[in-house]
């Protein structure tokens, strides 16, 4: 038996992989063109970060902040619409001539009584819809459909179909109170059912969109927590209320802070389900929002300072709930 020692043959000059020239020369020329590649490069990465997010910036400063600081400085003037460029001088007196208007505390204290109507039987309702989805159901993903098909409907859809189910004489609410010998309700000017009737467009809108919130909350919960509890013997009651709930608390809070900035800017439910049409609410501005109000002064009066001055209280308003909620928030993060 014999043992071959060969050894590969050392590559030739001109061959098909000739070595680097000696020292890796590179003529002037190759040198300027990396350099003027590696500055290019250097001022994509610097900058392309800035020019993707500036499209954002650029039609937010258009058309959010400049209308903010606009009506701020609006508020402050008095001026028409008819002559918007005719301004003169007021300082507060519109917050003033404001908070001395009982038409203004009237829209406030309907906006917190629909408000709180919607609010409140939304989300309970939601939870337990997302409570019962969070089950294993046949066609769980159809029913996930149906109960997101309210908030993709139109507005002035849904309230063309609640004002004719809240009809005074043809309604099919009526017809049913009717029938079972409740009589019939005026529902466009009695104050609480009129409230209650657009608080019920509110509902029928958002509860599904809170409920895949919840469920998504829900689905997010370990499962040995559940089996647990189940061990321990706890019902699915129990189990919702020492399970569920506490680790829902972050998106309740949540919830209920998103409802309650959509309950104060309440305006294309009520404006729809006036007989007349208006802004004012119904005759005895008995459902008229601040929302409402704010248009009626700018765009029914064209006062448009004082509707500068309506808007940036409610916008105060708006920080203050912010406020609340990063307080409570902050609470319930250090008691857990």
């Amino acid at each position: 038996m014999t043992t071959r020692h060969d050894t590969a043959a050392p590559p030739e000059k001109g061959g098909a992989a000739p070595g680097r020239p000696p020292g890796d020369a590179v003529s002037p020329e190759a040198a300027r063109k990396r350099a003027r590649l590696s500055r290019r490069w250097q001022r994509d990465m610097r900058w392309s970060p800035y020019a993707f997010v500036a499209p954002f910036f650029v039609f937010f400063a258009a058309f959010g902040l400049f209308p903010l600081i606009y009506t701020g400085w609006a508020s402050l003037h008095t001026v028409e619409l008819t002559a918007p460029t005719d301004m003169a001088w007021t300082g507060l007196d519109n917050y003033t001539r404001i908070f001395d208007d009982d038409f203004f505390w009237n829209a406030a204290k309907n906006t917190l009584t629909i408000g709180i109507i919607s609010t409140v039987p939304q989300l309970m309702m939601a939870m337990g819809l997302a409570h019962i989805l969070n089950y294993k159901l046949r066609g769980s993903t159809f029913y996930r459909v149906i109960m997101l098909a309210p908030y993709a409907t139109s507005i002035a859809a849904a309230a063309l179909v609640f004002v004719l189910l809240f009809g005074r004489d043809y309604g099919m609410i009526n017809w049913v109170l009717d029938s079972v010998g409740l009589g019939k309700v005026d529902w466009q000017n009695d104050k609480w059912a009129s409230q209650f009737a657009v608080s019920s467009i509110v509902i029928w809108r958002w509860t599904g969109y809170n409920a895949l919130i919840y469920l998504a909350a829900m689905q997010a919960i370990p499962q040995d927590l559940y089996e647990s509890a189940a061990l321990d013997g706890a019902s699915r009651w129990r189990q919702f209320i020492h399970v569920t709930l506490p680790a829902l608390r972050p998106t309740i809070l949540f919830t209920v802070v998103v409802s309650t900035i959509g309950a104060s800017q309440l305006f294309g439910e009520p404006l729809l389900f006036d007989a007349n049409k208006g802004a004012s609410g119904g005759g005895q501005h008995q459902f008229q929002t601040l929302g409402l109000y704010l248009y009626e002064q700018g765009w029914v009066n064209q006062h448009l300072g004082r509707a500068s001055a309506i808007a940036w209280t409610m916008f105060l308003i708006l920080i203050v709930i912010g406020l609340v909620n990063y307080v409570i928030s902050r609470r319930l993060r250090a008691s857990s």
